[in-house]
Protein backbone atom coordinates (compact mmCIF):
# COMPACT_ATOMS: atom_id res chain seq x y z
CA UNK A 1 0.00 0.00 0.00
CA UNK A 2 1.32 3.70 -0.77
CA UNK A 3 2.47 5.43 2.04
CA UNK A 4 -0.63 7.93 0.60
CA UNK A 5 -3.59 5.81 0.98
CA UNK A 6 -7.39 6.19 2.68
CA UNK A 7 -6.83 5.54 6.30
CA UNK A 8 -11.06 6.22 7.39
CA UNK A 9 -13.76 6.04 5.40
CA UNK A 10 -17.26 7.78 6.83
CA UNK A 11 -21.14 7.23 6.13
CA UNK A 12 -23.13 10.10 6.63
CA UNK A 13 -26.96 9.10 6.43
CA UNK A 14 -28.65 12.35 5.06
CA UNK A 15 -32.25 11.47 5.22
CA UNK A 16 -34.63 8.30 5.22
CA UNK A 17 -38.05 7.38 4.51
CA UNK A 18 -40.81 5.12 4.14
CA UNK A 19 -41.77 4.71 0.44
CA UNK A 20 -44.55 2.82 -0.07
CA UNK A 21 -44.99 -0.19 -2.64
CA UNK A 22 -48.66 -0.39 -2.63
CA UNK A 23 -51.04 -3.28 -0.99
CA UNK A 24 -50.17 -1.67 2.44
CA UNK A 25 -46.17 -2.32 1.91
CA UNK A 26 -43.43 0.02 2.07
CA UNK A 27 -39.33 -0.08 1.48
CA UNK A 28 -37.25 2.28 3.58
CA UNK A 29 -34.88 4.24 1.35
CA UNK A 30 -32.16 6.24 2.73
CA UNK A 31 -29.95 9.40 1.16
CA UNK A 32 -26.52 9.31 2.07
CA UNK A 33 -23.04 10.41 1.10
CA UNK A 34 -19.67 9.88 1.80
CA UNK A 35 -16.26 11.10 2.89
CA UNK A 36 -12.95 9.53 2.68
CA UNK A 37 -10.06 10.97 5.15
CA UNK A 38 -6.44 10.36 3.36
CA UNK A 39 -3.18 9.76 5.48
CA UNK A 40 -2.06 13.39 4.17
CA UNK A 41 -4.79 15.44 5.66
CA UNK A 42 -6.89 15.24 2.18
CA UNK A 43 -10.50 14.58 2.37
CA UNK A 44 -12.85 13.66 -0.21
CA UNK A 45 -16.72 14.41 -0.40
CA UNK A 46 -18.65 11.98 -2.61
CA UNK A 47 -21.98 13.38 -3.13
CA UNK A 48 -23.83 16.16 -1.19
CA UNK A 49 -26.73 15.33 -0.45
CA UNK A 50 -30.64 16.88 -1.34
CA UNK A 51 -30.84 20.57 -1.72
CA UNK A 52 -32.14 22.93 1.48
CA UNK A 53 -34.81 24.51 -1.19
CA UNK A 54 -36.42 21.07 -1.73
CA UNK A 55 -38.84 20.08 1.29
CA UNK A 56 -38.28 16.71 1.91
CA UNK A 57 -42.46 15.61 3.74
CA UNK A 58 -42.21 12.59 5.90
CA UNK A 59 -38.62 12.52 6.10
CA UNK A 60 -36.05 12.30 9.19
CA UNK A 61 -33.09 14.77 7.62
CA UNK A 62 -29.84 16.14 7.82
CA UNK A 63 -27.49 18.03 5.51
CA UNK A 64 -23.59 17.15 4.73
CA UNK A 65 -22.55 20.71 6.17
CA UNK A 66 -24.41 19.74 9.56
CA UNK A 67 -22.52 16.13 9.26
CA UNK A 68 -19.24 17.86 8.28
CA UNK A 69 -19.38 19.76 11.27
CA UNK A 70 -19.96 16.69 14.09
CA UNK A 71 -16.37 15.65 11.97
CA UNK A 72 -15.13 19.03 12.94
CA UNK A 73 -14.76 18.98 9.33
CA UNK A 74 -15.88 22.76 7.02
CA UNK A 75 -16.53 22.94 3.55
CA UNK A 76 -12.62 24.29 3.54
CA UNK A 77 -11.62 20.96 4.30
CA UNK A 78 -12.61 18.98 1.62
CA UNK A 79 -10.14 18.54 -0.99
CA UNK A 80 -12.14 16.34 -3.64
CA UNK A 81 -16.14 15.79 -4.46
CA UNK A 82 -16.91 13.26 -6.22
CA UNK A 83 -19.77 13.61 -8.09
CA UNK A 84 -21.25 10.34 -8.71
CA UNK A 85 -24.54 11.54 -10.81
CA UNK A 86 -26.54 15.23 -10.84
CA UNK A 87 -29.75 13.90 -9.72
CA UNK A 88 -31.24 15.75 -7.27
CA UNK A 89 -30.66 14.16 -3.82
CA UNK A 90 -26.80 13.86 -4.67
CA UNK A 91 -25.67 17.21 -5.90
CA UNK A 92 -27.74 19.74 -3.53
CA UNK A 93 -24.67 21.40 -1.77
CA UNK A 94 -22.31 21.07 -4.76
CA UNK A 95 -22.28 24.74 -4.23
CA UNK A 96 -20.96 25.11 -0.99
CA UNK A 97 -17.27 23.02 -2.18
CA UNK A 98 -15.85 26.25 -4.53
CA UNK A 99 -12.14 25.14 -3.26
CA UNK A 100 -12.44 21.50 -3.99
CA UNK A 101 -11.79 19.98 -7.03
CA UNK A 102 -15.05 18.19 -8.47
CA UNK A 103 -14.84 14.52 -10.38
CA UNK A 104 -17.33 13.86 -12.89
CA UNK A 105 -17.62 11.62 -15.82
CA UNK A 106 -17.09 13.76 -18.77
CA UNK A 107 -20.51 11.73 -20.51
CA UNK A 108 -22.79 12.64 -17.46
CA UNK A 109 -21.31 16.36 -17.65
CA UNK A 110 -21.79 16.85 -20.52
CA UNK A 111 -25.40 15.46 -20.75
CA UNK A 112 -26.48 17.52 -18.08
CA UNK A 113 -24.90 20.86 -19.12
CA UNK A 114 -27.22 20.20 -22.34
CA UNK A 115 -30.06 20.83 -20.50
CA UNK A 116 -31.51 17.74 -19.44
CA UNK A 117 -34.79 17.93 -17.55
CA UNK A 118 -33.40 15.18 -15.29
CA UNK A 119 -30.75 17.35 -13.71
CA UNK A 120 -32.60 20.66 -14.01
CA UNK A 121 -33.68 20.04 -9.94
CA UNK A 122 -30.19 21.30 -8.42
CA UNK A 123 -28.62 22.77 -11.41
CA UNK A 124 -28.36 25.86 -9.81
CA UNK A 125 -26.30 23.88 -7.14
CA UNK A 126 -23.62 21.84 -9.49
CA UNK A 127 -23.61 24.48 -12.62
CA UNK A 128 -21.74 27.38 -10.37
CA UNK A 129 -18.87 29.64 -11.95
CA UNK A 130 -17.17 29.15 -8.96
CA UNK A 131 -17.01 25.55 -9.05
CA UNK A 132 -13.98 24.26 -10.68
CA UNK A 133 -14.45 20.33 -12.83
CA UNK A 134 -12.25 17.80 -13.78
CA UNK A 135 -13.90 15.96 -16.34
CA UNK A 136 -12.87 12.23 -16.80
CA UNK A 137 -13.26 9.38 -18.97
CA UNK A 138 -14.09 6.01 -17.90
CA UNK A 139 -12.31 4.57 -14.68
CA UNK A 140 -9.59 6.68 -12.63
CA UNK A 141 -7.69 6.26 -9.84
CA UNK A 142 -8.50 9.52 -8.01
CA UNK A 143 -5.52 8.97 -5.23
CA UNK A 144 -3.87 5.67 -3.99
CA UNK A 145 -6.49 3.14 -2.98
CA UNK A 146 -9.53 5.33 -4.53
CA UNK A 147 -10.65 4.25 -7.52
CA UNK A 148 -13.72 5.50 -9.31
CA UNK A 149 -15.76 2.68 -11.27
CA UNK A 150 -18.36 4.34 -14.51
CA UNK A 151 -21.51 2.38 -14.01
CA UNK A 152 -23.54 3.49 -16.23
CA UNK A 153 -27.44 2.16 -16.52
CA UNK A 154 -29.11 4.31 -13.62
CA UNK A 155 -27.76 7.48 -15.37
CA UNK A 156 -25.47 7.83 -18.49
CA UNK A 157 -21.81 8.53 -16.80
CA UNK A 158 -22.77 7.39 -12.77
CA UNK A 159 -20.12 6.55 -10.87
CA UNK A 160 -19.23 4.17 -8.50
CA UNK A 161 -16.46 4.32 -5.56
CA UNK A 162 -14.42 1.45 -4.64
CA UNK A 163 -12.13 2.71 -1.24
CA UNK A 164 -9.28 0.25 -0.10
CA UNK A 165 -9.26 0.92 3.88
CA UNK A 166 -5.81 -0.51 5.54
CA UNK A 167 -7.97 -2.84 7.90
CA UNK A 168 -11.43 -3.37 6.26
CA UNK A 169 -9.42 -4.05 2.85
CA UNK A 170 -11.62 -3.31 -0.57
CA UNK A 171 -14.77 -1.25 0.28
CA UNK A 172 -17.31 -0.83 -2.97
CA UNK A 173 -19.83 2.08 -2.75
CA UNK A 174 -22.27 1.30 -5.33
CA UNK A 175 -24.17 4.38 -5.18
CA UNK A 176 -27.32 4.67 -7.10
CA UNK A 177 -25.56 1.16 -9.79
CA UNK A 178 -26.99 -0.74 -7.10
CA UNK A 179 -29.44 0.92 -4.94
CA UNK A 180 -30.49 -2.29 -3.19
CA UNK A 181 -29.00 -5.44 -2.09
CA UNK A 182 -31.58 -7.20 -3.71
CA UNK A 183 -30.54 -5.44 -6.84
CA UNK A 184 -27.36 -6.93 -6.92
CA UNK A 185 -27.77 -9.60 -9.58
CA UNK A 186 -27.45 -9.36 -13.78
CA UNK A 187 -31.60 -10.83 -13.83
CA UNK A 188 -32.33 -7.21 -11.75
CA UNK A 189 -35.23 -5.09 -14.16
CA UNK A 190 -34.24 -1.37 -14.13
CA UNK A 191 -36.57 0.89 -12.28
CA UNK A 192 -38.56 4.06 -13.55
CA UNK A 193 -36.01 6.27 -12.58
CA UNK A 194 -33.06 3.58 -14.23
CA UNK A 195 -32.05 4.93 -17.68
CA UNK A 196 -30.63 1.87 -19.37
CA UNK A 197 -31.28 -1.42 -18.46
CA UNK A 198 -28.62 -3.14 -20.58
CA UNK A 199 -26.23 -0.91 -19.51
CA UNK A 200 -27.41 -1.15 -15.58
CA UNK A 201 -26.78 -4.95 -16.03
CA UNK A 202 -23.54 -4.68 -17.49
CA UNK A 203 -22.38 -2.33 -14.92
CA UNK A 204 -23.92 -4.49 -12.40
CA UNK A 205 -21.91 -7.42 -13.70
CA UNK A 206 -19.22 -5.02 -14.25
CA UNK A 207 -19.41 -4.31 -10.07
CA UNK A 208 -20.11 -8.39 -9.73
CA UNK A 209 -16.79 -9.04 -11.20
CA UNK A 210 -15.06 -6.86 -9.51
CA UNK A 211 -16.30 -7.87 -5.71
CA UNK A 212 -14.77 -11.15 -6.53
CA UNK A 213 -11.59 -10.40 -8.21
CA UNK A 214 -10.98 -7.14 -5.58
CA UNK A 215 -12.05 -9.49 -2.72
CA UNK A 216 -14.14 -6.55 -1.72
CA UNK A 217 -14.58 -7.09 2.30
CA UNK A 218 -18.53 -4.73 2.25
CA UNK A 219 -20.64 -3.58 -0.27
CA UNK A 220 -21.98 -0.46 0.45
CA UNK A 221 -25.77 0.27 -1.42
CA UNK A 222 -26.74 3.38 -2.16
CA UNK A 223 -30.39 3.56 -0.46
CA UNK A 224 -30.95 0.63 1.25
CA UNK A 225 -32.30 1.61 4.80
CA UNK A 226 -32.60 -2.11 5.36
CA UNK A 227 -28.94 -2.81 4.80
CA UNK A 228 -27.57 1.25 6.45
CA UNK A 229 -29.31 0.32 9.53
CA UNK A 230 -26.47 -2.70 9.76
CA UNK A 231 -23.70 -0.28 8.99
CA UNK A 232 -21.13 2.27 11.07
CA UNK A 233 -22.25 5.34 10.43
CA UNK A 234 -20.64 8.97 11.41
CA UNK A 235 -19.04 9.53 13.39
CA UNK A 236 -18.23 6.11 13.50
CA UNK A 237 -16.07 4.77 10.92
CA UNK A 238 -14.54 1.67 8.78
CA UNK A 239 -10.41 1.54 8.57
Amino acid sequence: MSNIHPQRLYLLQLASANVPLGAGRTMEMIQGCYVIEMSNGQHILIDSGMPSDVPQPGQDESTVLKQLAALDLSPADIDFLVCTHFDIDHAGYHDHFPGAELIVQREHYTLARSGHPRYAGARSHWDHPELRYRLIDGDSELVPGVRLLETSGHAPGHQSVLVNLPQSGPVLLAIDAVMMERLFTVERKAWPMDDNEEQLRASTQKLLDIVEREQVSLVVFGHDGQQWKTLKKAPDYYE
